[in-house]
């Protein structure tokens, strides 16, 4: 992967912190540095949420170094940006039913966490700037699509509403302290290293794992409502892009996904095609918090990260099943 280059700079002369590294979009961010001989990878994180082989093949490489730790700790955050020029903020509790049964957490770490990393920034003398998770949940109950920045409604769960919170401290401390800060609203991203294992996995891995074990997956609803889906490739242009941004993208939010949408039925479906199975689905009440339709307006992104999705959903979806049968 990564055989597109989003980026003009030499990164053997910078270094980047990614927190959350272990997790699913974490670690393909740290593959694409190293991929491209960044000077040094500094992954913070906790493994409460990411897992250690996602990393297990940057061990080797010098410019890679990990630390154990939890954002949730102000001084460990001041550590771990020491040095570094830019940071990548992916470490977070997502998820909309684990914030429903536990909405403590998530709020310790999403939004505590957040703002811990917020106070390091602002005393950090090296940090240039830094990307972080923010999250199309954070649209609510907005029944406009496509769903464009400036315009949200209001959040339908805890999570939502962590991200949400993100957003503000970020918008407040770059007027107050003047940090130079870009979020990134993720729309369903999916693709190599997304973890099929545990309760709140999302859903194509959920359906890449019923397939290969022959087993029925349950659709939340009637399938009918559709998403955003995001290859990781795409979220991880966006991220790099927000580094190097020009001026005008500074404090600003940016919707990061396709632009395109896909019921639950019709994704259902085309991996059965791709994998022959004759499996079916079975179909349960909907999910508590979740919203009905999901499309973003990707201009602004376009616009002002020069991005622009390199995959769409169906290439996505044949390199995650490839990698997944492996």
């Amino acid at each position: 992967m990564y055989d597109n280059k989003y980026h003009n700079q030499d990164l053997s002369k910078l270094s980047f912190l990614i927190t959350g590294g272990g997790g699913f979009i974490g670690s393909n961010i740290v593959e694409y540095l190293l991929k491209y001989n960044a000077k040094k990878v500094r992954v913070l994180d906790n493994f409460s949420n990411g897992h250690r082989e996602n990393l297990t093949e940057f061990h080797a490489n010098p410019a890679f170094e990990l630390v154990e730790g939890d954002i949730r700790d102000l001084q460990t955050c001041k550590e771990a940006m020491e040095g570094i020029d830019y940071v990548s903020h992916q470490a977070a509790l997502g998820s909309v039913p684990r914030s429903i049964n536990d909405p403590a957490t998530t709020n310790a770490v999403n939004i505590s966490g957040f703002l811990n990393m917020m106070i390091a920034l602002k005393e950090s003398t090296t940090v240039k700037r830094m990307v972080y998770a923010a999250s199309s949940s954070t649209y609510g109950d907005s029944k406009s699509l496509p769903k464009i920045e400036d315009t949200i409604g209001k959040p339908l769960s805890p999570y939502a509403v962590t991200k949400y919170v993100n957003e503000l401290y970020a918008d407040v401390f770059g007027k107050t302290y003047d940090t130079d800060v870009i979020g990134l609203r993720y729309f369903n991203v999916f693709g190599p290293k997304q973890s099929p294992d545990g309760a709140y996995a999302a859903v194509i891995p959920l359906f890449m794992k019923a397939l290969s074990d022959n087993e029925s997956p349950k659709i939340n609803g009637d399938g009918e409502q559709t998403r955003d889906f995001t290859f990781v490739d795409n979220a991880v242009q966006a991220n790099i892009r927000g580094f190097f941004a020009s001026e005008k993208a500074k404090n600003e939010v940016f919707n990061v996904a396709c632009g395109e949408r896909i019921s639950i039925n019709y994704l259902w479906n085309s991996l059965k095609e791709s994998a022959d199975s004759k499996v079916e689905a079975v179909y349960g009440p909907p999910r508590q918090g979740d919203v009905r339709d999901s499309l973003a307006n990707i201009d602004k992104a376009n616009s002002l990260l020069e991005y622009k999705p390199m995959y769409t959903v169906r290439e996505g979806l044949k390199i995650t099943w490839d990698y997944f049968i492996k």
